[in-house]
């Protein structure tokens, strides 16, 4: 039986709920009977941050009535009673928005609420005047009012834009406030407050509707949230605003680092109450890596910081979108475009690599597998790119020992139906005479498999000197992770131009230029058989036939390892996290197999060995173009000593699986 896990202590995340409550305008007991309400469902999911729109105790179109004093008096009884409910409910940071009166003038203001308590006051920065907006015939901007500290309701009160809000026992949460205006500017609020360390910005929001208007919110918010390396959470009131000139949709987003986590229904009749579980550990490692960010936040002023006390609810099911192919987007027209880009990257890189080199010719073997297929159809692609015919591509059929009939027969037609140069040439013979060399009895072993692969680099490499031309390269990202190709074999040639293309991946370019470059052409039949053919290096005898020795079977299933990558690398995401989020990802069905959670660990195990005790391959890996976020190239992406022990991080996966499966 699964036992829950701390959400943020254990897991790193925060939960973030953002509320559009039903409002009247100046209805101040209805109004706190709502937020009060939206509290208690947040409480229940759990949430540890709760925002709500633009004065909500209040609503935000009053017009003139803002500045009655018994309005804003009844503002701040509202405020009281729901700091009141507060007290009793499972402790959580609410911040919503209210009109207060400080030295005789007017504020648009986000309380911070927790415990019962109030942390601070943030008024509005920028109030905007223009158009449909009036906000300066009756509120004074905060930036820059002289007061750090005001009276309200008997306390004593932080005031002013130069407040955060940190979370004690999560040291990444910090919680910065800004309020509608304050994001449409240049130089926001938000910006200081993420270069002083808020890795979640909020803003309370009364923004009304225009064509087209939400397309360009939800693109500013999630490009805020991008350039801050931080969670925007953004909340607008909803259609319980006055509609006399404008309306109101209750737009509500959750963005993390450039990425939509969650989206409210807009113009929606009923509540909406809007949850997604931001991952504050992947916001911090971008940070811990990004040296500009840290250099920009040098030259900015100090803020003061308050702390608030919030529950660490025990969660099995995450509230947010999770990826089980993060190479590979889920949307076909997106795929298509990706697979576009990446094969026009490629094809570019390959052409400046033979331009400076002064060469035009290019040697590769060819396997009748998936890697050597891509890397053979970015070769002609390129000729056709540099205007060079395609003869000028060398492809080799090298059959060994392990070599069956359907792959060399793919092979050789694939090579005929594109028009390359193309030989067949048999190195069983050679192989067993090296074998003989080293008083090997032929029996399959490492040194069994590895001659042949070397004696395949070794014919690339003498034959290139002979053309005037350079080897290429077909290993993929994936491959290279966890080691799986054969030191100073196919681990080496004069550019790798699969290196940071994933295996998920490979699979949809292959399929993507069978479709879309080559529809009429022989080669697309060959491409879509070889689309079905077992991923493998074929360096065991084949058992009837067949391919008897697959890769799958050995390094673990390509979409695991590429799961497992992207986190470990891209997001430095520790292996018991990465545990957590597959299982997660199974239960939610997203894998194409249906994997036991033994087979999780098991795989997850493999990988963490395999990457820690195959470094000594990266270190000296032939160049090949960067074409996605992450990569493994000793050069510019991924430097670790081939010594490094593996051990910390598989005890991690230990504990990980105790706690989720209930082992003792």
């Amino acid at each position: 039986m699964t036992r829950g896990l701390l959400l943020s202590r254990e897991l790193g995340f925060l939960r973030i709920g953002l509320a559009v409550p039903p409002l009247r305008i100046a209805d101040i007991d209805f109004n706190v009977k709502s937020i009060i309400g939206m509290m208690h469902d947040a409480g229940r999911a759990g949430v540890q941050v709760l925002v709500f729109p633009e004065m909500a105790i209040t609503a935000y179109t009053l017009g003139d009535l803002v500045q009655h004093r018994m309005l804003l008096s009844r503002a701040k009884e509202g405020l009281s009673r729901v700091m009141e409910e507060g007290r009793e409910a499972p402790p959580m940071l609410v911040i919503l928005g209210l009109p207060l009166e400080v030295n005789q003038q007017l504020f648009n203001c986000a309380a911070v609420l927790n415990g019962g308590r109030i942390l601070g006051i943030v008024p509005k920065s920028y109030l905007p005047s223009y158009r449909e907006f009036y906000e300066g015939r009756w509120f004074s901007p905060g930036k820059g009012f002289p007061v750090d500290h005001i009276s309200l309701l008997g306390n004593t009160v932080p005031f002013g834009t130069d407040i955060l809000f940190s979370l004690a026992d999560i040291p990444d949460a910090v919680i910065g406030v800004e309020i509608c205006e304050d994001l449409w500017v240049p130089l926001s609020p938000h910006e200081y407050q993420a270069l002083t360390g808020a890795t979640v910005l909020v803003n309370l929001s009364a923004s009304n509707e225009l064509i087209s208007k939400a397309d360009w919110r939800r693109t500013m918010i999630g490009s805020e949230s991008g350039r801050c390396l931080a969670a925007y959470c953004y909340v607008s009131s909803g259609t319980g605003e006055s509609s006399n000139d404008a309306v109101y949709g209750g737009d509500a987003i959750i963005a993390e680092n450039g990425t939509i986590l969650a989206e409210s229904a807009r113009l929606s009749p009923a509540p909406q109450l809007l949850i997604a579980d931001v991952d504050l550990e992947r916001l911090v490692h971008d940070r811990r890596l990004s040296n500009s960010f840290h250099l920009a936040s040098r030259q900015e002023g100090k803020f003061r910081m308050t702390t608030a006390v919030v529950s660490d609810p025990l969660v099995d099911q995450l509230r947010r979108p999770l990826d089980a192919h993060p190479f590979v987007p889920r949307d076909p027209q997106q795929r298509a475009q990706r697979c576009r880009e990446i094969f026009s990257m490629q094809v570019a890189a390959l052409a400046q690599k033979l331009v400076s080199a002064g060469k035009a010719h290019l040697v590769l073997g060819v396997s009748g597998g998936l890697d050597s297929t891509l890397a053979l159809l970015v070769a002609v692609k390129t000729m056709d790119y540099l205007g060079l015919p395609r003869q000028h591509v060398h492809a080799y059929s090298l059959p060994g020992f392990g070599t069956t009939a359907r792959t060399r027969s793919n092979a050789v037609r694939l090579c005929r139906a594109l028009g390359v140069s193309t030989e067949k040439v048999n190195i069983i013979h050679a192989c067993r005479r090296h074998l003989r060399d080293l008083g090997h009895d032929g029996q399959p072993d490492i040194v069994f498999e590895n001659v042949q692969a070397r004696y395949r680099t070794e014919f690339l490499f003498n034959r290139a000197n002979q053309l005037d031309g350079i080897v290429l390269g077909t290993g993929d990202l994936t491959e290279i992770a966890v080691g799986w190709c054969t030191f100073a074999g196919d681990h080496i040639s004069h550019y790798h131009v699969n290196a940071s293309v994933p295996k998920t991946l490979v699979r949809y370019l292959v399929k993507w230029v069978a479709e879309e470059e080559m529809p009429a052409s022989p080669a697309r039949k060959v491409l879509f058989d070889i689309l079905q053919t077992p991923i493998s290096p074929e360096l065991l005898p084949p058992e009837e036939g067949k391919i008897r020795q697959k890769s799958e079977e050995i390094i673990g299933p390509v979409e695991l390892i590429d799961f497992f990558l992207y986190l470990f690398v891209r997001s430095g995401t520790r292996p018991g996290k990465v545990l957590f989020l597959a299982e997660q990802a199974r239960r939610a069905g997203l894998f194409d197999t249906r994997y036991t959670p033994e087979e999780l660990v098991k795989w997850l195990k493999v990988f963490i060995g395999r990457f820690f005790a195959s470094q000594f391959k990266r270190t000296c890996f032939p160049e090949g173009p960067k074409l996605g976020s992450v990569s493994l190239s000793p050069r510019s992406d991924w430097r670790m000593p081939s010594e490094a022990v593996a051990r910390m991080w598989l005890e991690d996966v230990d504990a990980m699986q105790a706690r989720l499966y209930g082992l003792d």
